[in-house]
């Protein structure tokens, strides 16, 4: 991710999201088929409204899994299983910290809010699929769950890297 977005890239995005792309910094993922499926946006739009959610998912297919995802009871069960496995809340934890730092690093809005429910529970896949895919698997389980969730579908391969680790485990 070096330099900012192409007026190109900026287009592409305003098509998915059916409007002009606001506090655009990067694109921080692009779908194996080639197009922006993440950007990273500013911490603060260019009028100055706070805008604490750093990455944002954007393309259309990926939107669509987040949403059919979070009717299927997903984040429900995600949720409950923050409560039970402490090495998963850790985990998530630090997925949570290391956003924020991210974050920071372009401008503190001096929260601790991150995004997607995190660090206590799952409120939005969208937020957690985006940073997962930005920041590679590793960083934050729950989004790297609900992207292997993503992968077993028709999106492997064109929205989802066909090697995203869990998509070929059966759960």
């Amino acid at each position: 991710m070096t330099g900012g977005p192409s007026q190109a890239d900026l287009e592409v995005v305003a098509a998915q999201l059916g409007r002009e792309p606001r506090g655009v910094v990067a694109i921080a993922y692009r779908t194996p088929d080639g197009k922006p499926g993440v950007v990273k946006t500013a911490p603060r739009l260019p009028d100055g409204t706070p805008f604490p959610t750093l990455f944002y998912l954007t393309d259309p297919r990926l939107t669509a899994e987040a949403s059919r995802q979070e009717s299927a009871g997903v984040m429900r069960e995600m949720t409950e299983r923050l409560g039970t496995d402490p090495e998963l809340a850790a985990a998530y934890q630090r997925a949570h910290d290391s956003y924020l730092a991210e974050r920071d690093e372009i401008e503190s809005l001096g929260t601790d809010f991150s995004g997607g429910g995190m660090p206590s529970r799952v409120k939005c896949l969208h937020v957690l699929m985006a940073h997962s895919l930005a920041k590679g698997p590793g960083v934050n389980p729950l989004g790297d769950e609900s992207v292997a969730l993503a992968g077993r579908g028709s999106l492997r391969g064109t929205a989802i890297p066909a090697d995203w680790p869990g998509i070929d485990e059966g759960e």
